[in-house]
């Protein structure tokens, strides 16, 4: 097969708007075309997502229950201590999971004990053999490179949004923060997962946008999680209205072709989407789903549904990383 992309870190969001509205039949043609090159194979990486300290988020963000300042605020669980966080590890390696995610509702990460206990979960985790994972807000970089020399495999922050729509959805932490926080993770030498949430009233420009911001990093983002708005009650958004799934495979198309080599997450609001779906987005090029029966604090497709998803697919779980190369036309 001759090379149908070229790898390009200078998108823009006419570019990028333009295959997003391409004709349906068109976008997948295209994206199936990268997605068969970039992921010989045609497999999938399960990747397992755990929350160890849930709810009372300083942040505002109005599509979260764990943020304090709305009434949907989980607070009230326990911190996780580090072995039973490792035995869910296990847990999840023995269901087929070889990426093993762990949440912090927190603002930044904060030194002391509950840091080392981080620590001490980042080598658990590695030790088993599985790929570590850790979202957690902001940090400087002095901890970014103690994570990174604990084994962290990525570090997940989001952009949630485009730049012009963020504070509409988050007003206390800016889009500047955000990207720092992305530099300062590249600088310990940590995999990036950043992608971002459709769904919370942002234009078809803001989509694009969104994928612009994150196109344009270089190298790419090795992860790229597609989520779809999870309405929760009690948060701002709760009465938005669920996303068309043709818009999430759109999306998972666009970045695709955008981001050859990266993973796209098919992320949260699965649960909303039939199995057919769910295949459109494998289609369309998405290679790793999360697995297990809640992402965090919200549903997630069961996991014999997931085994039987792959399976009528006729893709395989699993797969490492490639690395960028250059391709021509």
């Amino acid at each position: 097969m001759t090379d149908s992309f070229t790898l390009r870190h200078d998108w823009s969001i006419a570019e990028i708007q333009a295959i997003l509205d391409a004709p349906l039949m068109d976008l997948l043609w295209r994206a199936q075309q990268v997605h068969r090159q970039a992921n010989p194979g045609y497999r999938v990486q399960l990747a397992s997502l755990l929350s160890v300290k849930t709810g009372g988020c300083e942040e505002d963000c109005t599509y979260c229950p764990q943020s304090m300042h709305n009434s949907s605020d989980v607070t009230g669980q326990p911190e996780l201590e580090v072995e039973p966080v490792l035995a869910r590890a296990r847990a999840a390696k023995q269901a087929g999971a070889d990426r093993f995610c762990m949440g912090w509702a927190w603002r930044e990460i904060r030194d002391g004990a509950p840091f080392e206990a981080m620590l001490s979960m980042v080598r658990g985790v590695r030790e088993m053999g599985l790929e570590a994972c850790v979202t957690a807000g902001m940090l400087t970089d002095a901890q970014a490179m103690r994570l990174a020399e604990a084994g962290l495999t990525a570090y997940n922050h989001n952009l949630d949004t485009s730049p012009e729509h963020y504070d509409r959805i988050i007003t206390t932490r800016t889009y500047e923060e955000r990207l720092e926080t992305l530099q300062r993770v590249r600088r310990a030498g940590v995999t990036l997962c950043c992608g971002g949430i459709i769904g919370m009233g942002e234009s078809d420009r803001d989509r694009a946008s969104m994928l612009q911001v994150l196109a344009t990093i270089d190298p790419h983002p090795e992860s790229v999680p597609i989520n779809a708005l999870v309405a929760v009650e009690g948060t701002p958004l709760e009465a938005q209205t669920p996303v068309e799934p043709l818009e999430l495979v759109r999306m998972v198309a666009t970045a695709r072709i955008l981001m050859p080599h990266s993973r796209v997450r098919l992320s949260a609001g699965r649960e909303q989407l039939s199995q057919e779906a769910q295949i459109l987005c494998l289609q369309a090029g998405a290679d790793s789903i999360f697995y297990g029966e809640t992402l965090l604090t919200t549903g997630n497709p069961a996991v014999e549904a997931d085994k039987a998803l792959l399976a009528a697919a006729g893709v395989q779980a699993s797969w490492q990383a490639q690395p960028e190369t250059h391709a021509c036309n």
